[in-house]
């Protein structure tokens, strides 16, 4: 599988932290050029003291103009992972309009533009390639406190299914990853709470929260060749969260 990604080039969004890090690291094992794209420069300083031969771009994706200029020269790119992701918690009835505007700003609204800049020159390169958006569970499962991360992540599913559609022509398939809660250093903080935590996981058959090496795993497979008659799909990885 690692194979087929040797001498592709792959962008990842949100690769400071957390799955997006682990994910340009693998890609990077897997013999593909690397762009690690984030917003914060310390992240990515450390990223390239870990692995020299990682390229950066440092860029707020919510700025619509700085992210069009960082990506202009980008050059070819086969691989796109879109993992930049905000996460605000309010109660439905205390949404604020700040809240609603960042989270659907960074979740959909920077995915879809990046998406459309990386998917205009890969069919401009006529060599087709891969994008795999990362959602969640909770795109179709509701949280409490989550109303606008929910709606956001449902939004990001919906807006795969269409890129696969329109770009499928263009031999680019677009998938969504819907992983359930992940052990990132933040996914560890956010379910520390023994109560939140066990309620959470009474409901996966697999009685564990995901790793982050499950997702990054997932990531390679929807951007191999492994998974090339796979388009349009959203894929869970919840231990059977979805399907209980």
């Amino acid at each position: 599988m690692e194979g087929s990604l040797a001498h592709k080039r792959a962008l990842v969004t949100g690769a400071g932290k957390g799955i997006g890090r682990a994910t340009a690291k693998a890609l990077l094992a897997c013999g593909a050029e690397v762009i690690a794209l984030t917003r914060t420069q310390s992240d990515l300083d450390s990223l390239v003291r870990e692995c020299p031969k990682m390229l950066t771009i440092c860029v707020d994706v919510n700025d619509w103009e700085d992210t069009e200029n960082a990506l202009k020269d980008v050059g070819r790119i086969d691989l796109l992972v879109n993992n930049a992701a905000i996460v605000i918690l309010q109660p439905f009835l205390s949404v604020t309009e700040d809240a609603f505007d960042k989270i659907f700003g960074i979740n959909v609204k920077a995915l879809l533009h990046v998406s459309q800049i990386i998917a205009r020159g890969m069919t401009c390169c006529g060599g087709g390639g891969a994008i795999v958006n990362i959602s969640s569970q909770v795109a179709q499962s509701a949280l409490r406190d989550h109303a606008v991360y929910c709606a956001s992540k449902g939004a990001v599913d919906m807006l795969t299914k269409v890129m696969a559609l329109e770009l499928g022509p263009h031999q680019i398939r677009v998938n969504a990853l819907n992983p359930t809660v992940v052990m990132t250093a933040r996914g560890r903080i956010g379910w520390s709470e023994p109560t939140k935590a066990a309620g959470m996981m009474a409901r996966i058959p697999l009685q564990r929260f995901a790793e982050v090496d499950d997702v990054v795993n997932a990531i390679i497979f929807l951007l191999s060749d492994r998974s090339s008659m796979i388009n349009g799909v959203t894929l869970p990885v919840d231990g059977g969260f979805l399907s209980s």
